[in-house]
């Protein structure tokens, strides 16, 4: 398939950590590492067993060439699933055990990610992850360091960590200081089953929810989103993986699409989940009937979506005219 007629691609639900190949990983940390250490199954049976296989990356983020090789690595294998734009976000707080400050997390992430742009052609932006187990303080400290990267290189701030024993009331407050320093922002709601969660992101200022599945069968809910334009950025092979839904059956990707949501299909990890866009696309179609016309609404919905910048999202408009000539 040429470029010309190939529909592009956005990734824009994307863990730096869960995402660096084998080779990242290995090179700092001095040994071979065994793929069953990095992936996650099917066989997996939970969010928290999912979340395990993070630990290993995570020890090659605890300096800035580590962290620049990370985001160079992660250009790399965007461009090798030929994405056209992608989101990476990851946690600074998690890169701290050796002393680095948010400033010069992000300064080593964003060159690497720059050099990978320069050399791959794919736009980018960073968003930084408040982590649900960390002080208020930490994370009020970190978001307001990042902040002065936006425009930059960062694109957003968001929510991660355990849903399930931090729900997004415990953050009200401090998202809604992300609002007033003018910082669009997703949160990570919904995947552990409280609709509740994605009501007050989106009532706090979300313009777009990671994950959302418990808005499945909500009908009101469903509606308070639409009507808000929220982007809902679903990532199917995760999902599967973390049993976001019981059975894969229940999986409301059509549900969505039919409610005229701004659903968009992304990676979420591409390492641990063994996964890529052309992988995604091809589960959803094969799984639950998803058709091209459908693909490409997902594709605009995530042009705009996206926390890209005027100039970036008239390029991909651009590639998106090209597409349907």
């Amino acid at each position: 398939m040429t470029e010309q007629n190939r529909l592009p691609r956005l990734d824009l639900h994307c863990h730096l950590d869960g995402s660096l190949s084998q080779g990242c990983i290995e090179e700092p940390l001095g040994r071979s590492v065994k793929p069953e250490e990095l992936q996650a199954d099917m066989e997996c049976q939970s969010l928290a067993e999912y979340l395990e296989k993070f630990e290993i990356p995570l020890e090659c983020l605890q300096t800035e060439k580590g962290l620049e090789r990370a985001g160079y690595d992660f250009m790399k294998n965007a461009a090798l699933d030929h994405v056209s734009y992608i989101e990476a976000r990851f946690a600074p707080l998690l890169s701290t055990q050796e002393g680095l400050s948010t400033e010069r997390i992000l300064e080593a992430v964003l060159k690497g990610m720059e050099q990978g742009k320069t050399e791959f052609g794919i736009d980018y932006g960073v968003i930084v992850c408040a982590m649900r187990h960390e002080s208020e303080g930490a994370n009020r400290r970190m978001l307001k360091a990042a902040r002065e990267f936006l425009g930059n290189g960062v694109c957003a701030a968001d929510l991660a960590g355990n849903e399930a024993a931090f729900p997004m009331s415990l953050f009200m407050e401090l998202f809604g200081e992300v609002r007033r320093l003018e910082m669009p922002f997703t949160i990570h709601a919904g995947e552990c089953g409280s609709v509740q969660n994605i009501l007050d992101a989106v009532q706090c200022g979300a313009s777009r929810i990671g994950h959302g599945i418990a808005l499945r069968g909500q009908k009101e809910a469903i509606a308070f989103c639409r009507d808000r334009q929220i982007g809902i950025e679903m990532c199917p092979l995760s999902n599967m993986q973390t049993k976001a839904v019981k059975d894969p059956a229940e999986y409301p990707i059509q549900e969505f699409l039919n409610a005229n949501l701004l659903v968009t299909v992304n990676t979420d990890n591409r390492t641990v989940s063994q996964t890529t866009l052309e992988k995604e696309f091809a589960f959803i179609r094969e799984r639950y009937a998803v058709t091209r016309e459908q693909e490409v609404q997902m594709t605009k919905n995530a042009i705009e979506v996206a926390f890209a910048s005027d100039a970036v999202k008239e390029r991909l408009w651009k590639k998106m005219y090209t597409f349907e000539k």
